[in-house]
């Protein structure tokens, strides 16, 4: 899931600070997500998927 996050940002243009910001969170607790080091909560990985307009299946590796 972290490789997603990290590609679906970088795709976007946006840095982790703008989506950090954009979800509410401290731009530690996204890069979190993107690093590995934590999963998001089912709320806010429903954000990140409204947010860069992708599926939650894609972001968990369940689809290409």
């Amino acid at each position: 899931m972290n490789v997603r996050l990290k590609q679906i940002r970088l795709d976007s243009g946006k840095t982790i600070k703008e989506v950090a910001a954009a979800l509410g969170m401290t731009t530690s607790a996204y890069a979190h997500y993107e690093q590995g080091r934590r999963e998001p909560s089912i709320d806010i990985l429903k954000k990140i998927c409204i947010y860069f307009s992708v599926s939650a299946d894609y972001v968990i590796g369940l689809e290409d």
